[in-house]
């Protein structure tokens, strides 16, 4: 007998790579899709659902007959909830709302109970989909916490598994791999066993608009997160899975272009994928119109399929209505709106708040960043300085104290679209290169941008 297995959690793994042909039109590079939505439970969560289940009955954690409990975007849940029919557990999965019906319909179908919370709340709220399934896990008998977010197998699944597989499907040919960034093992666990192989090997994340992942990278700052509507990848807090030792870039994408990229890998490579594969093809070319070269060989991994987003991706009249439809704006990038920049003025930490309002006076500005060598410390506004001047009890107060992180940070590629969707919730834009400050943006860059390409 060929190809025969005893169970579906057996056939996890091996899936195969496929060029893409249509959407890298015009790249000199050679793009291949890890296609992980040909895992059995729909997705490249499988492969963490098996290790997370299978170390936690070595350790104990997990009984017979207990309760697995988990917060899941739906497709971790989906890999626990198959491994859990096969096993004889129970499962209890919380969701936050903007997770698609057919991902909780598919939970549903495999027995576990399905819990949705509300999506726009801080992790740290007692409503959010990660304290609620701790509270789940805490309450109920013989449960099984699974944590994705600070669970070691995850990454150790793909350092065992998933890097070793990529890298003998191309002999070791292998020049970048790309993926979308959500708890962080995907990337992390493939990253350092790439890494080990071929020091030179670039691994690269996206991450959404609204996510803290590309301003964490660049400034080791958290900044504050922000709702989209993405699923799967992105965060609001830094899971403990997430190793930014090996990554070397992370590229930003919004919401329309991932979806607008979702449906063209469907439609044109025949490729039926999920939006967080949308989303890493979106940045994987982006990256790539950047790097290009005859012979350079990318991965860029696909996590699931698009059965689970009939409801919202492929649905013409849900993209029409949340503004998804139609041709870009056509504004250029960060570049072409403001072509040279001319070092910002900053400030050190150790600035005086006299000191820093009569900078700002000189200069006719309202905010500038607070400087350590090359670290970012924050942003100084007007109006905290202000009101240091008026209440504080020590007149010579330090900026560094009062800085704080309402900026977002871009890079000269980033898209103009992009940086208007950021600046609708920060003050300000820094634009870096290279690691370092090369810029502020505020709206009115964005305005007069607008202005002078419409004359």
């Amino acid at each position: 007998m060929k190809n025969v297995h005893d169970d579906v959690l057996t056939v996890v793994g091996n899936t195969p790579l496929v060029r893409l042909n249509s959407v890298t039109k015009g790249l000199e590079s050679t793009l291949y899709a890890k296609l992980e939505m040909l895992n059995p439970g729909g997705s490249v969560k499988d492969r963490i659902a098996m290790k997370i289940i299978e170390d936690a009955e070595k350790s104990g954690a997990l009984k017979p007959g207990g309760t697995i409990v988990e917060a899941t975007s739906g497709n971790t849940g989906a890999g626990l909830a198959m491994a859990a029919a096969i096993k004889g557990y129970k499962c209890i999965f919380v969701l936050p709302d903007k997770q698609s019906e057919e991902k909780r319909a598919t939970l549903r179908a495999y027995g576990a109970k399905v819990v949705v919370t509300p999506t726009n709340v801080e992790p740290e709220d007692p409503r959010s989909y990660y304290s609620v399934s701790r509270r789940l896990a805490d309450e109920t008998p013989n449960a099984f916490y699974a944590n994705q977010y600070h669970n070691p197998s995850n990454p150790e699944t793909h350092y065992l598994t998933s890097g070793p597989e990529l890298y003998d499907q191309l002999d070791g040919n292998i020049d970048v791999f790309i993926a979308g960034v959500g708890t962080g093992g995907t990337i992390s666990g493939i990253g350092k066993y790439l890494k080990e192989k071929n020091p030179d090997v670039k691994i690269i994340g996206v991450d959404p608009v609204g996510s803290i992942y590309y301003d964490y990278f660049y400034t080791k700052k958290m900044t504050e997160a922000f709702s989209y509507v993405l699923e799967g990848i992105g965060e609001d807090f830094l899971p403990s899975t997430m190793d930014f030792t090996y990554v070397d870039e992370v590229i930003r994408v919004n919401d329309r272009e991932c979806f607008q990229m979702t449906r063209r890998v469907s439609s044109e490579e025949g490729i039926f994928v999920g939006g967080s594969c949308g989303a890493a093809v979106a940045g994987a070319l982006k990256y790539l119109r950047k790097v290009d070269r005859k012979g350079l060989r990318a991965v860029v991994l696909l996590p699931d399929s698009g059965s689970r987003y009939l409801s919202k991706i492929y649905n013409d009249k849900w993209m029409e209505e949340n503004g998804f439809v139609g041709p870009s704006t056509g504004l250029g990038t960060v570049s072409d709106l403001r072509s040279t920049f001319s070092d910002p003025i900053t400030l050190p930490p150790s600035t005086t708040v006299p000191a820093a309002i009569e900078v700002m006076r000189q200069h006719a500005i309202s905010q500038l960043p607070v400087m350590d060598g090359d670290k970012i410390v924050g942003l100084i506004h007007e109006r905290t300085l202000l009101e240091s001047a008026l209440t504080s009890s020590t007149p010579a107060e330090r900026v560094g104290t009062l800085a704080d992180a309402n900026y977002c940070t871009v890079d000269p590629d980033t898209e103009v679209s992009v940086l208007a969707d950021l600046l609708r919730r920060y003050r300000v834009a820094l634009v870096m290169q290279d690691q370092k400050l090369k810029g502020v943006l505020t709206r009115i860059d964005i305005i007069d941008h607008i202005a002078k390409t419409s004359t």
